[in-house]
């Protein structure tokens, strides 16, 4: 209930659309971050949904990825009627036409340009996909493959995506604020039970990445500063226990300033400016990834040896309980301290719905406590074999 007391609450609508690059054609990407930009571009009853919003006090945002496209509002609990109907009314009728779909053309592909063409390192993560997928669509990044796919994207290209994806039954809503649940309930029936179905896709399951039985290598030559070198493995999806697994081993690795790599390649050896490791965290099985930009006088082959020393140390002797302890407490502070945001409950929410396990939301920090030193040793063991790594050597233009 909301509280006389206490002034108007912000309260966040998300609604997350189960739909990413991962959903698009081979030879039509880039297609669900084009829409990230179009649902912005006005409805059937509304000119500018950005302006629509301000008018009642609120704010919003969207991003896209590999596995799903959300979107956010921020408003004045008592105007949250107003964010319901805007979302409501842009899943019912999105406008279309040629030159809404040419502006926001020209802003994605300068986008990528941008991002990807005009800035240090902008295609290294494009690199490392192509060489570590061969048949998911994981393959390709969010913003696409190339400029052309989305230049030569015709209006019916367009609105056949719409109705496929942008539907109801695609679609996850989330609302957290100090409001009334079953009055926000009635609401929620009201401007989404008449949402028109939309065009069901097909149940076609993705293309499934064969096992990879031999080492990949790529290296390219670029106008950058340094040098940097990266190692990706294929691992577990986001649900699996490998994924826990992964992330802690992780954080052994680079989970702050006295984390191995940090301390033994940057700091004690002195072969690296920045090293790093990570998980891609994508729901279908993902990456992990060791990366280092080197210093002037480190070569590639002492680099990547370094790395690979890293790795094998983590699978030949587990972390002492100090060392898991640690990266246990890290994880489960930034977890808790997380969900003190709003904003990121409601986004949390309709991502755990997605992935089909929605108490998972609240047994993470209990599983990712479970992993052993010596479990996160057995992935290692499992995980850092060289037929499985793809290398990518980024190298600074002589």
């Amino acid at each position: 209930q909301q509280n006389p007391h206490r002034p108007p609450a912000l309260g966040p609508l998300d609604i997350l659309y189960n739909v990413g690059s991962r959903d698009e054609r081979p030879e039509r990407t880039g297609m669900a971050h084009l829409f990230e930009h179009l649902m912005f571009g006005g409805s059937e009853n509304v000119a500018e949904f950005d302006k629509a919003l301000e008018n009642a006090g609120g704010t919003n945002n969207a991003w896209t990825n590999s596995d799903f496209t959300n979107f956010y509002d921020i408003v004045p609990a008592h105007n949250a009627e107003t964010a319901f109907w805007l979302e409501s009314d842009r899943m019912k009728g999105l406008a279309f036409s040629d030159k809404a779909l040419e502006v926001q053309r020209q802003v994605v592909c300068e986008e990528f340009k941008q991002v990807c063409l005009n800035q240090p390192y902008g295609d290294q993560s494009m690199l490392l996909r192509a060489l570590a997928y061969e048949r998911h669509p994981y393959r390709w990044a969010t913003i696409g493959i190339e400029p052309a796919h989305i230049e030569q994207a015709t209006l019916r290209d367009v609105q056949a995506f719409y109705r496929r994806h942008y539907r109801p039954g695609n679609a996850i809503l989330s609302i957290v604020a100090d409001l009334d649940e079953e009055r926000m309930l009635r609401i929620a029936e009201e401007r989404f039970g008449s949402v028109p179905p939309g065009d069901a896709p097909p149940q076609e399951p993705l293309p499934v990445e064969p096992p990879q039985t031999a080492p990949r290598r790529m290296e390219v030559e670029r106008d950058v500063p340094a040098t940097t070198v990266s190692i990706a493995f294929h691992m577990g999806a986001r649900t699996s226990r490998d994924f826990f697994r992964g992330d802690m081993t992780s954080d052994l690795l680079a989970g702050g300033d006295s984390a191995r790599l940090v301390q033994r390649l940057v700091r004690e050896r002195r072969l690296a400016a920045s090293a790093n490791a990570y998980v891609s965290g994508s729901v279908d099985p993902g990456l992990f990834v060791v990366t280092a930009q080197l210093l002037p006088d480190t070569t590639v082959e002492q680099a990547e040896a370094a790395l690979w020393e890293e790795l094998a140390l983590l699978s030949r002797e587990a972390a002492d309980p100090y060392e898991t302890e640690k990266v246990k407490n890290r994880f489960e502070a930034n977890t808790l301290f997380g969900e003190l945001n709003v904003m990121n409950k409601a986004m949390n929410l309709g991502f755990y719905e997605m992935l089909g396990d929605l108490p998972l939301i609240n047994r993470e920090v209990e599983i990712y406590r479970s992993v052993t030193a010596e479990t996160a040793a057995d992935f290692c063991r499992r995980t850092f074999r060289p037929e499985k790594s793809s290398t990518l050597t980024y190298r600074a233009a002589r």
